[in-house]
């Protein structure tokens, strides 16, 4: 390379393709740059912020002449909140890029070529799909221009509160939302409801460093096919007197809200789970269904994001599996059990597994709720389960079919190679993140494990996430 990039450098560059993670690829004399903000086509100006031997990453500064595959933008946050990234690639574009990452993802990191990978499989809504949806607030606003456009200047609070997302690789701020497009209008109205009534009485945010303030996180869930809602507040201290005043004031400007929860945690750690939670309106509870099971869904258990997709998903997951009337399956990372209810009426029996206790309980309440009573739900590690703690497996005998839905990070290679040596027929994985499928794929594959269809399916447009169910026979 004749040329030396260097830091802050400004440069001018065509981008080549939008690669794994929304990382878009450009060359300057083979060298190559990935730009931020930038899509294949596109030709802009950008910055250097980071060099190495091999690449440098750089963030786009202006668009000289826009590729073909942009779009306007739909939320005003856009670029600054962080959440769609690809809001301005065309959508049938999106699904483009997902579906080559899903295939590069498993030639460069499993070493296949030629799988039978089916077309991906798009999201009927490209908006209002989440039904669940995660505020935070902080004394540390990030200010935008619209920000101080919108919110109305007043004493107080209003410097030194805010409510809406983090904004990118700053954990310590937080951007001031108003509308999303994520959730639902609803969403949007109940979150600027609780901003408003934290600024008129003076109600600060909590802060980490001072480890003092009340409000942490405001989640809302939604059941998308029954139309409950929860509106879950999580708080550093617990004011019976606060929530009971918010809780009024929410029922009566929103009076579609099921349930209200205040969850209380003194933890230093932004997660908004509580230590413990009290109901102040409802049971606590909300419902949603899949195909023609209901689901009970608590502030902190599990359920998939986007309740359409979910169910095209688990139908791919069915599919695969060949069930059979006789069929005992695994349903390894269970969650709440909807997968193994899913699929409950085709088999003789599920067993499910899941770490988290709270989840088990859910699952065990929802297998009740719809009257399944060929499920069966046990709490504890999974590696430990498969490699050392085994002697329920004596209990129900040797599966038939397994069904695993593991973490963004995958499984655990003890838990693979025993996965590998159990060496049950049929076996359904089911992946939100390509490069860990990929990497499991390829352990089993060396345990025997031929993969006979890849089907990758859109949970969440506007990023760069896929998930996707791959369908494993034993040679």
């Amino acid at each position: 390379m004749s040329m030396e990039i260097k830091k802050d450098d400004i440069i001018e560059v065509t981008i080549e393709s939008t690669g794994f993670e929304g990382k878009s690829v450009a060359r300057v004399e083979g060298f190559v740059v990935f730009v931020e903000g930038a899509i294949a086509g596109d030709t802009v100006t950008a910055k250097v912020y980071k060099t190495k031997k091999n690449y440098a990453e750089a963030k786009m500064v202006s668009l000289v002449r826009p590729s073909p595959q942009r779009t306007a933008a739909r939320c005003s946050y856009f670029g600054v909140c962080g959440g769609c990234k690809w809001q301005h690639v065309e959508y049938a574009t999106q699904l483009t890029y997902k579906q080559q990452h899903v295939a590069d993802a498993l030639e460069r990191i499993g070493g296949f070529k030629d799988l039978p990978i089916r077309p991906i499989i798009g999201s009927a809504d490209e908006y209002y799909y989440r039904n669940k949806l995660e505020f935070s607030f902080s004394e540390k606003p990030w200010r935008t221009e619209k920000d101080m456009n919108e919110l109305t200047v007043r004493e107080g609070l209003v410097n030194t509160f805010a409510a809406g997302f983090h904004v990118p690789q700053r954990w310590d701020k937080v951007l001031n939302i108003t509308e999303c497009f994520l959730q639902s209008e609803v969403s949007t109205g109940i979150l600027n409801t609780v901003r408003d009534f934290a600024l008129a009485n003076n109600i600060p945010a909590f802060s980490p460093d001072e480890e003092q303030g009340y409000f942490r996180n405001l989640v809302i869930r939604e059941g998308k096919n029954t139309g409950d809602v929860m509106v879950n507040v999580v708080t550093f201290e617990d004011s019976p007197e606060v929530m009971e005043r918010l809780t009024a004031e929410l029922k009566q400007k929103f009076p579609g809200i099921t349930t209200i929860i205040n969850n209380v945690t003194k933890r230093k750690s932004q997660v908004a789970v509580g230590e413990y939670e009290k109901v102040y309106l409802g049971d606590g509870l909300i419902h949603d269904t899949l195909g023609r099971y209901r689901f009970e869904i608590s502030a902190n258990s599990f359920f998939q994001t986007n309740t359409r997709q979910a169910q095209r998903l688990y139908d791919i997951a069915k599919e695969f599996a060949e069930l059979r009337p006789t069929d005992i399956v695994y349903d390894l990372y269970c969650g709440t059990g909807s997968i193994g209810i899913y699929i409950s009426d085709a088999v003789q029996q599920v067993i499910g597994i899941e770490l988290v206790e709270s989840s088990i309980r859910n699952a065990r309440k929802n297998a009740e709720l719809n009257g399944v009573t060929n499920c069966e739900f046990i709490a504890g590690d999974l590696k430990d389960l498969l490699t050392k703690d085994v002697e329920w497996r004596s209990r129900y005998g040797t599966p038939d079919v397994i069904i695993v839905d593991p973490p963004r990070s995958g499984m655990h290679p003890k838990a693979v190679e025993e996965l590998g040596r159990m060496g049950v027929p049929r076996l359904v994985y089911v992946s939100c993140n390509p490069a860990t499928l990929a990497r499991d794929l390829q352990l089993l594959a060396q345990d025997g494990y031929t993969v006979e269809a890849v089907q990758p399916v859109d949970m969440f447009p506007h990023t760069y996430h896929i998930e996707c169910v791959a369908k494993l026979v034993k040679r």
